[in-house]
C-alpha cells in the first residue's frame, strides 16, 4: 500500500538542532487508522483501500455508515479516503494502519491535503492584493475599494465584464495541497508527524497524508 495516512493538525513549533539551527515544524496526530474496504479489480474494477480515522459517536453518523464500519469490526468514523493502487492491496479488513509506514518504507517528503482556514467576505484588497485608492486628496471614503470595473471591458470585448474580474468575495474554505514537505520526524509512541513549514487548515483540521508523488 502507498504510505499514507489520515490525520488531525495539532499545531505549529520548532525544533533546535545540536548546531542551534531551528526547523518550524507541523506537528500531526497521524492515525491509527482502520481499513474500512478493500476493492480489488475482480470485485470492483479497481484495487484501492479505504481508510478510517478518529471514532465517532453513532448518535452523530448514520446507520448505513454504521454498518459499513461494522464490517471491519469497528465503529463509525469521522473522517473516510479511499486509496487507489496499483497493485493488489496487500491489507485486510480491519487492520490498522499507523505512522509506522512511512518508516518502514523509508518516506522523506510527503503531500498534505486539507481545507483551508475560512475567511468569509473580503475584499480586493485581502483577498488579491490590490494596491488600494491613491491616499491623497481628492480621494473620498474609497481607499479599499477596486475603482472602476467596467473599463470598456477590458479593451474591445464589449461593455459586460469579463468572466473571472477579480473583485471582493469568499476566501478560504478551500480545498488544496502542500506539496514536497520535509518528513522531520516520526514519533511511533504517540502517533505523531512532524513536517517542516506549515500545512492547510486550522488546529484541529482534517488532513490526508500521502508519500509525495514528485519527490522521493
Amino acid at each position: 500500500m502507498i504510505p499514507s495516512l489520515l490525520a488531525k493538525k495539532i499545531g505549529m513549533t520548532r525544533i533546535i538542532d545540536p548546531s542551534g539551527n531551528v526547523t518550524p515544524v507541523t506537528v500531526m496526530q497521524a492515525g491509527p487508522c482502520t481499513v474500512l474496504q478493500v476493492k480489488t479489480v475482480e470485485t470492483d474494477g479497481y484495487n484501492a483501500v479505504q481508510l478510517g480515522f478518529e471514532d465517532a459517536k453513532p448518535h452523530r453518523s448514520t446507520k448505513p455508515l454504521i454498518g459499513h464500519a461494522g464490517k471491519a469490526g469497528t465503529g463509525p468514523k469521522r473522517q473516510a479516503r479511499e486509496i487507489r493502487l496499483m497493485d493488489q492491496p496487500d491489507v485486510e479488513l480491519g487492520d490498522v494502519v499507523t505512522v509506522e509506514i512511512f518508516e518502514e518504507n523509508e518516506v522523506k517528503f510527503v503531500d498534505i491535503a486539507g481545507t483551508t482556514k475560512g475567511k468569509g467576505f473580503a475584499g480586493v484588497m485581502k483577498r488579491w492584493g490590490f494596491g488600494g485608492q491613491p491616499a491623497s486628496h481628492g480621494v473620498e471614503r474609497k481607499h479599499r475599494s477596486p475603482g472602476s470595473i467596467g473599463g470598456h471591458a477590458n479593451l474591445g470585448t464589449g461593455r459586460n465584464i469579463k468572466k473571472g474580474k477579480k473583485m471582493g468575495g469568499h476566501l478560504g474554505d478551500f480545498r488544496e495541497t502542500a506539496r514536497c514537505l520535509k518528513l522531520v520526524a516520526v514519533d511511533k509512541e504517540n502517533n505523531l508527524l512532524l513536517v517542516k513549514g506549515s500545512v492547510p487548515g486550522p488546529n484541529g483540521g482534517l488532513l490526508f497524508v500521502r508519500q509525495a508523488k514528485t519527490k522521493s
